[in-house]
């Protein structure tokens, strides 16, 4: 893809240090991008096309993830996420997204350095990858896991009898788990929930940080008297999990509207 000499020199002065893993599975992610994809207006959709070429979206949903060893963007790794301690208070996790953070990389703050980079270059097509993935970051519980365990990386776990951690079961298993193709899941969202779709247009990027460290609370404190089912894990929280998913791609659309008006 294009490098821009904008977005690289922007993150090197950012200056994230390293730390820890991906974001939703690819799935996760070509289903975000086809649910924001069919809630573009018109003009967004052709800029976008345009830009990335059609089906574009769907194929650069999971390019951050493929290039964190390109040297291009070496701080790229910490992109991803944004781990917090447990127990914090609301009023102190709102007040990381501000915070220039001293371990670990800040989503939130990355998100608004790209689309700062768009609106000042809307053909950046490597901004415009990263703004497609780190949307769906945003709304990946375990990206707002605890700190001491990078985000349930150090969980282990079983899954149908296999070895894994807590972050992976978020990343893609309870996806995997459900059956369907991304553009079948996409479709699906978009009946079951369409009707929240304002709704989450009106979050801020607090409401956002704020729901997500709820639900990673309350996985951690699943996570503790969990007997292993993972039949039960599924019907317990494939909900939550849709649900983040189509957030996702309905503030992706939101946004990619406004920049591309």
């Amino acid at each position: 893809m294009k490098r821009t000499f904008t977005l690289c020199t922007l993150f090197i002065l950012l200056g994230f240090p390293v730390q820890h893993l991906l974001a939703w599975g690819q799935e996760g992610h070509r289903i975000i991008a086809q649910v924001a994809y069919d809630n573009m207006n018109r003009r967004a959709r052709k800029q976008v096309d345009k830009i990335l070429g059609k089906h574009g979206m769907i194929y650069v949903a999971n390019w951050p993830d493929e290039i964190k060893s390109d040297t291009i963007y070496p701080t790229s790794f910490d992109w991803h996420f944004q781990d917090l301690n447990g127990g914090m208070s609301d009023s102190a996790v709102v007040a990381t997204l501000t915070d220039y953070p001293t371990e670990g990389g800040n989503l939130f703050r990355v998100m608004d350095s790209l689309t700062y980079v768009l609106r000042h270059d809307k053909s950046d097509r490597d901004a415009l990858a990263f703004i497609i993935h780190f949307m769906g970051d945003r709304f990946c519980p375990m990206h707002t896991g605890h700190i001491d365990d990078l985000g349930g990386n150090r969980v282990k776990v079983k899954w149908f009898g296999q070895k894994t951690n807590l972050h992976a079961i978020w990343d893609s298993k309870i996806i995997d788990a459900r059956g369907y193709t991304y553009t079948e899941y996409a479709q699906y969202l978009q009946d079951r929930l369409g009707y929240q779709k304002k709704e989450i247009q009106q979050m801020s990027d607090a409401d956002i940080l704020l729901h997500n460290y709820h639900l990673t609370d309350a996985i951690y404190t699943y996570q503790a008297t969990w007997n292993g089912n993972a039949y039960h894990y599924v019907y317990h929280f494939a909900g939550d999990m849709e649900w983040q998913l189509y957030a996702s791609g309905i503030r992706l659309a939101q946004l990619l509207n406004e920049l591309y008006k």
